[in-house]
């Protein structure tokens, strides 16, 4: 792709500016005519003067709001019809963006740039994202090679239609990507290689090792949640079963477990039955 005056770049940046002084030059000069957005998450270094410095756009939060309201800040201020999406802590390289733009131009609706096990940033997100992958490619019965990444091509168009989704946290990428599989868009993966940032990460263990645990649930929620809640309901009534012929063998009786067992695998069942309507409802706007 030569012209790329119909791409908008958008950076979420927090304290930033050691990463944003080798990114930006680099990235003006690889996506000439690209309108490059910044924005700087409540940072309190040089982030907002070294983007002045540089005449990049900078669109600056008064106080941190989180990497996904960072995104959704970029893409209501983005005028061009192409999203990309890269972090600013120096690990996405703007080659890589030329190389998802060739992928999109096949035809897809969103391209992704899929990282492997040595672009984790430890072994434990190795292993949650891996677990992440696997599960959300059952969910969707689609290959999944990086739900979490923050790398990515998208048409602006369909990125709109699900903001008001997106978690202003680090969960965002992982909603979009089930949203549009969800709703039948096409999406891509390609493969990418993550550099080592400097400066410190601003991912907390305790904190982001909750919320990514709640992704669990939000994959199903976004996707089909009774593919979710099914199985957990089966397991429910499965215990209630086996508990009652423990009890009838051993006592003959059926006890108030047994009762509270069957009732939480209907009341299970029930809330995915609901969640599934819910579910059909949002995605009744798109267009496939």
């Amino acid at each position: 792709m030569a012209d790329f005056n119909n791409i908008s770049v958008i950076i979420p940046a927090k304290n930033e500016a050691v990463n944003l002084q080798k990114l930006l030059p680099v990235l003006a000069d690889t996506l000439p005519g690209a309108e490059i957005i910044v924005v700087s998450d409540g940072s309190t270094d040089e982030t907002t003067a070294l983007c002045e410095q540089h005449g990049i756009r900078v669109i600056a939060h008064p106080y941190s709001k989180g990497n996904g309201a960072s995104i959704k800040t970029g893409a209501r201020h983005a005028t061009r019809e192409i999203l990309v999406t890269m972090d600013g802590d120096g690990q996405h390289k703007p080659a890589d963006v030329l190389r998802l733009l060739e992928r999109f131009d096949e035809g897809f609706d969103m391209v992704v740039g899929a990282r492997d096990s040595a672009g984790q940033a430890s072994k434990g997100r190795l292993v949650a994202n891996t677990f992440y992958n696997r599960l959300s490619s059952w969910m969707s019965e689609h290959e999944i090679r990086d739900l979490t990444s923050g790398m990515r091509v998208v048409k602006r168009s369909r990125f709109m239609q699900f903001l008001y989704l997106l978690p202003n946290g680090f969960s965002y990428p992982t909603t979009i990507t089930m949203a549009f599989f969800r709703a039948g868009y096409s999406v891509s993966y390609l493969d990418i290689d993550v550099g080592k940032r400097e400066g410190k990460s601003h991912i907390n263990l305790v904190r982001d090792g909750i919320r990514f645990f709640l992704i669990i649930f939000k994959i199903g929620t976004l996707y089909s949640p009774l593919k979710l809640f099914l199985p957990i309901s089966g397991g429910f009534f499965l215990l209630g079963v086996l508990y009652y012929l423990y009890t009838f063998v051993l006592f003959h009786t059926f006890t108030n477990m047994s009762a509270v067992l069957f009732i939480t695998a209907i009341i299970v069942f029930l809330i995915g039955l609901v969640s599934e309507q819910i579910t059909t409802l949002i995605y009744r706007d798109s267009d496939n």
